[in-house]
Protein backbone atom coordinates (compact mmCIF):
# COMPACT_ATOMS: atom_id res chain seq x y z
CA UNK A 1 0.00 0.00 0.00
CA UNK A 2 1.36 3.56 -0.80
CA UNK A 3 2.09 5.32 2.66
CA UNK A 4 1.33 8.85 3.63
CA UNK A 5 3.31 10.64 6.38
CA UNK A 6 1.51 13.79 8.26
CA UNK A 7 4.65 16.18 9.32
CA UNK A 8 4.89 19.15 10.98
CA UNK A 9 5.74 20.72 14.16
CA UNK A 10 3.49 20.25 17.52
CA UNK A 11 -0.07 21.50 17.29
CA UNK A 12 0.31 22.05 13.74
CA UNK A 13 -3.22 20.46 13.41
CA UNK A 14 -1.85 16.97 12.01
CA UNK A 15 -4.43 14.86 14.01
CA UNK A 16 -7.02 16.70 13.88
CA UNK A 17 -6.86 16.57 9.71
CA UNK A 18 -6.81 12.82 10.04
CA UNK A 19 -10.03 12.79 12.29
CA UNK A 20 -12.04 14.91 10.74
CA UNK A 21 -11.21 13.38 7.24
CA UNK A 22 -11.14 9.67 7.94
CA UNK A 23 -13.02 9.75 10.84
CA UNK A 24 -15.83 11.83 10.77
CA UNK A 25 -14.75 14.25 13.62
CA UNK A 26 -17.03 17.53 14.23
CA UNK A 27 -13.88 19.86 13.54
CA UNK A 28 -14.88 21.45 16.71
CA UNK A 29 -14.00 17.97 18.66
CA UNK A 30 -10.77 18.03 17.49
CA UNK A 31 -9.85 20.91 20.28
CA UNK A 32 -10.14 18.27 22.74
CA UNK A 33 -7.82 16.17 21.16
CA UNK A 34 -4.35 15.34 22.92
CA UNK A 35 -1.12 16.11 21.68
CA UNK A 36 0.14 12.87 19.57
CA UNK A 37 3.66 11.78 21.65
CA UNK A 38 4.11 8.96 19.47
CA UNK A 39 3.75 7.34 15.63
CA UNK A 40 0.52 6.71 14.83
CA UNK A 41 -0.65 4.09 11.80
CA UNK A 42 -3.43 3.69 10.45
CA UNK A 43 -5.03 1.69 7.11
CA UNK A 44 -7.09 3.44 5.34
CA UNK A 45 -8.90 0.95 3.14
CA UNK A 46 -12.41 2.29 2.55
CA UNK A 47 -12.35 1.98 -1.14
CA UNK A 48 -10.36 -0.09 -3.73
CA UNK A 49 -8.97 3.18 -4.75
CA UNK A 50 -8.51 4.99 -1.65
CA UNK A 51 -6.20 2.20 -0.54
CA UNK A 52 -3.13 3.75 1.82
CA UNK A 53 -1.79 3.81 5.18
CA UNK A 54 -1.20 7.02 6.86
CA UNK A 55 1.89 7.40 9.62
CA UNK A 56 0.72 10.52 12.09
CA UNK A 57 4.25 11.77 13.37
CA UNK A 58 4.67 13.62 16.65
CA UNK A 59 5.98 16.91 16.20
CA UNK A 60 8.84 16.36 18.38
CA UNK A 61 10.09 13.70 16.19
CA UNK A 62 13.90 13.78 16.12
CA UNK A 63 15.81 12.48 12.91
CA UNK A 64 19.29 12.86 14.54
CA UNK A 65 18.02 10.40 17.42
CA UNK A 66 19.44 6.79 16.54
CA UNK A 67 16.23 5.19 17.15
CA UNK A 68 14.96 6.94 14.63
CA UNK A 69 15.21 4.58 11.34
CA UNK A 70 13.79 7.35 8.25
CA UNK A 71 15.37 5.62 5.63
CA UNK A 72 12.92 2.99 6.27
CA UNK A 73 9.98 5.33 6.84
CA UNK A 74 10.93 7.29 3.54
CA UNK A 75 11.77 4.69 1.53
CA UNK A 76 7.97 2.86 1.30
CA UNK A 77 6.41 6.54 1.44
CA UNK A 78 4.51 7.83 -1.91
CA UNK A 79 3.51 10.99 -0.30
CA UNK A 80 4.44 13.16 2.69
CA UNK A 81 2.18 16.04 3.83
CA UNK A 82 4.19 18.78 5.63
CA UNK A 83 1.42 20.92 7.48
CA UNK A 84 2.44 24.61 9.04
CA UNK A 85 0.10 26.44 11.26
CA UNK A 86 -0.36 29.55 9.35
CA UNK A 87 -1.33 31.53 12.42
CA UNK A 88 1.59 30.81 13.88
CA UNK A 89 5.40 32.20 13.34
CA UNK A 90 6.23 29.58 10.76
CA UNK A 91 10.06 30.07 10.81
CA UNK A 92 10.91 27.17 12.14
CA UNK A 93 8.37 25.11 10.82
CA UNK A 94 10.05 26.07 7.88
CA UNK A 95 13.27 24.95 9.17
CA UNK A 96 11.88 21.71 10.23
CA UNK A 97 10.37 21.74 6.38
CA UNK A 98 13.66 22.42 4.82
CA UNK A 99 15.15 19.26 6.62
CA UNK A 100 12.33 16.62 6.64
CA UNK A 101 12.25 17.91 2.29
CA UNK A 102 16.27 17.18 1.63
CA UNK A 103 16.89 13.92 4.34
CA UNK A 104 13.77 12.42 2.28
CA UNK A 105 14.53 12.87 -0.94
CA UNK A 106 18.00 11.52 -0.55
CA UNK A 107 16.36 8.38 0.77
CA UNK A 108 13.45 8.15 -2.07
CA UNK A 109 12.82 11.33 -4.86
CA UNK A 110 9.93 10.06 -6.04
CA UNK A 111 7.96 10.70 -3.02
CA UNK A 112 5.21 13.72 -3.89
CA UNK A 113 5.80 16.83 -0.86
CA UNK A 114 2.41 18.73 -0.25
CA UNK A 115 2.60 21.57 1.93
CA UNK A 116 -0.66 22.23 3.80
CA UNK A 117 -0.62 25.32 4.99
CA UNK A 118 -3.20 25.28 7.74
CA UNK A 119 -6.08 26.96 9.97
CA UNK A 120 -6.28 29.47 7.29
CA UNK A 121 -9.86 30.24 8.44
CA UNK A 122 -9.10 32.23 11.06
CA UNK A 123 -6.80 34.76 8.17
CA UNK A 124 -8.56 37.45 5.56
CA UNK A 125 -8.45 36.82 1.94
CA UNK A 126 -5.48 38.69 1.15
CA UNK A 127 -3.55 37.51 4.23
CA UNK A 128 -4.13 33.76 3.26
CA UNK A 129 -2.78 34.59 -0.06
CA UNK A 130 0.34 37.03 1.30
CA UNK A 131 1.12 33.85 4.01
CA UNK A 132 1.07 31.69 1.05
CA UNK A 133 3.10 33.44 -1.25
CA UNK A 134 5.83 34.17 1.50
CA UNK A 135 5.72 30.13 2.62
CA UNK A 136 5.82 29.18 -1.37
CA UNK A 137 9.10 31.82 -1.93
CA UNK A 138 11.33 30.84 1.73
CA UNK A 139 10.92 27.16 0.99
CA UNK A 140 11.78 27.53 -2.63
CA UNK A 141 14.68 30.10 -1.74
CA UNK A 142 16.15 27.34 0.87
CA UNK A 143 15.96 24.89 -1.36
CA UNK A 144 17.68 26.58 -4.33
CA UNK A 145 20.34 27.63 -1.94
CA UNK A 146 21.25 24.30 -0.49
CA UNK A 147 21.09 23.25 -4.89
CA UNK A 148 18.09 20.82 -4.71
CA UNK A 149 16.25 23.12 -7.12
CA UNK A 150 14.76 19.72 -8.72
CA UNK A 151 12.56 19.02 -5.90
CA UNK A 152 9.15 20.07 -6.39
CA UNK A 153 6.82 21.14 -3.18
CA UNK A 154 2.91 21.50 -3.66
CA UNK A 155 1.16 24.13 -1.48
CA UNK A 156 -1.93 23.95 -0.25
CA UNK A 157 -4.72 26.46 1.80
CA UNK A 158 -6.34 24.18 4.68
CA UNK A 159 -9.23 24.43 7.36
CA UNK A 160 -11.05 21.03 8.88
CA UNK A 161 -14.03 23.75 9.03
CA UNK A 162 -14.72 23.80 5.62
CA UNK A 163 -14.13 21.63 2.66
CA UNK A 164 -10.57 22.97 1.86
CA UNK A 165 -9.30 19.86 3.70
CA UNK A 166 -11.22 17.42 1.56
CA UNK A 167 -9.86 19.09 -1.72
CA UNK A 168 -6.51 18.70 -0.31
CA UNK A 169 -6.54 15.56 0.00
CA UNK A 170 -8.80 14.26 -2.69
CA UNK A 171 -5.59 16.18 -4.89
CA UNK A 172 -2.62 14.36 -2.41
CA UNK A 173 -4.71 10.98 -3.00
CA UNK A 174 -5.32 11.34 -6.64
CA UNK A 175 -1.24 11.73 -7.15
CA UNK A 176 -0.98 7.45 -5.57
CA UNK A 177 -3.59 6.44 -7.91
CA UNK A 178 -1.90 5.04 -11.08
CA UNK A 179 -5.18 4.67 -12.86
CA UNK A 180 -5.66 8.64 -12.75
CA UNK A 181 -5.60 8.95 -16.09
CA UNK A 182 -7.50 6.00 -17.61
CA UNK A 183 -10.44 7.59 -15.07
CA UNK A 184 -10.26 11.15 -16.74
CA UNK A 185 -10.26 9.84 -19.91
CA UNK A 186 -13.52 7.93 -19.52
CA UNK A 187 -15.27 10.79 -17.51
CA UNK A 188 -14.38 13.34 -20.38
CA UNK A 189 -15.97 10.61 -22.94
CA UNK A 190 -18.80 10.12 -20.69
CA UNK A 191 -19.45 14.12 -19.88
CA UNK A 192 -18.80 15.32 -23.92
CA UNK A 193 -21.32 12.18 -25.15
CA UNK A 194 -23.95 13.05 -22.31
CA UNK A 195 -24.41 16.71 -22.09
CA UNK A 196 -23.09 16.76 -18.57
CA UNK A 197 -21.26 19.81 -17.25
CA UNK A 198 -19.04 18.14 -14.44
CA UNK A 199 -19.13 14.69 -12.80
CA UNK A 200 -16.60 13.91 -9.85
CA UNK A 201 -15.76 10.15 -8.93
CA UNK A 202 -16.30 9.77 -5.41
CA UNK A 203 -15.10 7.82 -2.32
CA UNK A 204 -18.49 8.11 -0.61
CA UNK A 205 -17.12 6.90 2.61
CA UNK A 206 -14.38 9.96 2.80
CA UNK A 207 -15.98 12.13 -0.10
CA UNK A 208 -12.43 12.20 -0.90
CA UNK A 209 -12.98 12.31 -5.02
CA UNK A 210 -10.58 10.04 -7.02
CA UNK A 211 -10.83 11.79 -10.20
CA UNK A 212 -12.80 14.46 -12.33
CA UNK A 213 -13.12 15.49 -15.55
CA UNK A 214 -9.97 18.15 -17.60
CA UNK A 215 -12.59 21.14 -16.47
CA UNK A 216 -11.67 23.05 -13.68
CA UNK A 217 -12.86 22.26 -10.28
CA UNK A 218 -15.25 24.82 -8.62
CA UNK A 219 -15.37 24.88 -4.85
CA UNK A 220 -19.16 25.84 -4.35
CA UNK A 221 -19.72 22.71 -6.98
CA UNK A 222 -17.46 20.40 -4.72
CA UNK A 223 -19.21 21.48 -1.51
CA UNK A 224 -22.64 20.71 -2.97
CA UNK A 225 -21.14 17.03 -3.99
CA UNK A 226 -20.08 16.08 -0.69
CA UNK A 227 -23.59 17.28 0.82
CA UNK A 228 -25.22 15.45 -1.63
CA UNK A 229 -23.55 11.93 -0.32
CA UNK A 230 -24.10 12.94 2.87
CA UNK A 231 -27.73 13.36 2.09
CA UNK A 232 -28.04 9.85 -0.27
CA UNK A 233 -26.68 8.20 3.18
CA UNK A 234 -28.34 9.46 5.91
CA UNK A 235 -31.75 9.61 4.32
CA UNK A 236 -30.91 5.33 3.24
CA UNK A 237 -29.96 4.97 6.76
CA UNK A 238 -33.09 6.20 7.74
CA UNK A 239 -35.48 4.48 5.41
CA UNK A 240 -33.08 2.00 3.24
CA UNK A 241 -32.54 -0.35 5.89
CA UNK A 242 -34.34 -3.27 6.57
CA UNK A 243 -36.68 -3.83 9.68
CA UNK A 244 -34.39 -5.32 11.67
CA UNK A 245 -31.53 -3.00 10.79
CA UNK A 246 -29.88 -5.14 8.72
CA UNK A 247 -28.61 -4.11 4.89
CA UNK A 248 -26.64 -1.27 4.24
CA UNK A 249 -27.83 2.14 3.46
CA UNK A 250 -25.12 2.35 -0.25
CA UNK A 251 -25.73 -0.33 -2.50
CA UNK A 252 -26.46 -0.81 -6.50
CA UNK A 253 -29.71 0.86 -6.43
CA UNK A 254 -28.54 3.71 -4.29
CA UNK A 255 -29.57 6.66 -6.73
CA UNK A 256 -30.48 10.28 -6.02
CA UNK A 257 -31.71 13.47 -8.19
CA UNK A 258 -32.10 16.68 -6.72
CA UNK A 259 -32.92 19.71 -8.42
CA UNK A 260 -31.32 23.31 -7.34
CA UNK A 261 -32.82 26.74 -8.21
CA UNK A 262 -30.83 27.69 -10.65
CA UNK A 263 -32.26 24.98 -13.33
CA UNK A 264 -28.95 22.82 -12.61
CA UNK A 265 -29.64 19.33 -11.49
CA UNK A 266 -27.97 17.04 -9.41
CA UNK A 267 -27.46 13.13 -10.45
CA UNK A 268 -25.90 10.93 -8.13
CA UNK A 269 -25.57 6.97 -9.49
CA UNK A 270 -23.70 4.17 -7.60
CA UNK A 271 -20.54 2.91 -9.19
CA UNK A 272 -19.34 0.24 -6.69
CA UNK A 273 -20.30 -0.05 -3.36
CA UNK A 274 -17.30 2.31 -3.02
CA UNK A 275 -17.56 4.94 -5.13
CA UNK A 276 -20.47 7.08 -6.50
CA UNK A 277 -20.21 9.15 -9.60
CA UNK A 278 -22.13 12.63 -9.01
CA UNK A 279 -23.07 14.69 -11.91
CA UNK A 280 -24.10 18.05 -12.82
CA UNK A 281 -26.39 18.58 -15.53
CA UNK A 282 -28.59 21.32 -16.91
CA UNK A 283 -32.34 20.63 -16.66
CA UNK A 284 -33.04 20.74 -20.61
CA UNK A 285 -30.02 18.02 -20.85
CA UNK A 286 -31.67 16.34 -18.05
CA UNK A 287 -34.94 15.53 -20.41
CA UNK A 288 -32.54 13.24 -22.16
CA UNK A 289 -32.14 10.81 -18.65
CA UNK A 290 -32.12 7.49 -21.04
CA UNK A 291 -29.27 8.54 -22.90
CA UNK A 292 -27.19 9.90 -20.05
CA UNK A 293 -27.78 6.21 -18.01
CA UNK A 294 -27.07 4.79 -21.54
CA UNK A 295 -23.77 6.04 -21.19
CA UNK A 296 -23.18 5.53 -17.72
CA UNK A 297 -24.20 2.18 -17.75
CA UNK A 298 -21.15 2.13 -20.30
CA UNK A 299 -19.21 3.85 -18.32
CA UNK A 300 -19.58 1.92 -14.94
CA UNK A 301 -18.60 -1.42 -16.76
CA UNK A 302 -15.55 0.15 -18.08
CA UNK A 303 -14.80 1.28 -14.52
CA UNK A 304 -15.01 -2.63 -13.27
CA UNK A 305 -12.61 -3.69 -16.26
CA UNK A 306 -10.05 -0.82 -14.66
CA UNK A 307 -10.93 -2.90 -11.54
CA UNK A 308 -10.66 -6.00 -12.89
CA UNK A 309 -7.19 -5.61 -14.51
CA UNK A 310 -5.70 -4.18 -10.70
CA UNK A 311 -7.19 -7.64 -8.96
CA UNK A 312 -5.41 -9.64 -11.41
CA UNK A 313 -2.08 -7.31 -10.95
CA UNK A 314 -2.36 -7.37 -7.43
CA UNK A 315 -2.89 -11.08 -7.46
CA UNK A 316 -0.06 -11.60 -10.01
CA UNK A 317 2.51 -9.98 -7.44
CA UNK A 318 1.18 -11.72 -4.15
CA UNK A 319 1.81 -15.05 -6.39
CA UNK A 320 5.20 -13.73 -7.39
CA UNK A 321 5.93 -12.96 -3.49
CA UNK A 322 5.11 -15.82 -2.49
CA UNK A 323 7.24 -17.98 -5.07
CA UNK A 324 10.47 -16.04 -4.10
CA UNK A 325 9.65 -16.26 -0.11
CA UNK A 326 9.68 -20.50 -0.82
CA UNK A 327 12.60 -20.02 -2.95
CA UNK A 328 14.75 -18.61 -0.24
CA UNK A 329 17.22 -21.27 0.70
CA UNK A 330 17.06 -23.07 4.58
CA UNK A 331 19.74 -22.72 7.24
CA UNK A 332 21.64 -26.13 5.56
CA UNK A 333 21.65 -24.38 2.35
CA UNK A 334 18.89 -26.50 0.46
CA UNK A 335 15.89 -24.77 -1.12
CA UNK A 336 12.28 -24.72 0.63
Amino acid sequence: KPRILLMGLRRSGKSSIQKVVFHKMSPNETLFLESTNKICREDVSNSSFVNFQIWDFPGQIDFFDPTFDYEMIFRGTGALIFVIDSQDDYMEALARLHLTVTRAYKVNPDINFEIFIHKVDGLSDDHKIETQRDIHQRANDDLADAGLEKIHLSFYLTSIYDHSIFEAFSKVVQKLIPQLPTLENLLNIFISNSGIEKAFLFDVVSKIYIATDSTPVDMQTYELCCDMIDVVIDISCIYGLKEDGTGTPYDKESMAIIKLNNTTVLYLKEVTKFLALVCFVREESFERKGLIDYNFHCFRKAIQEVFEVRMKVVRSRKHQSHMQKNKRPTPNGTPR
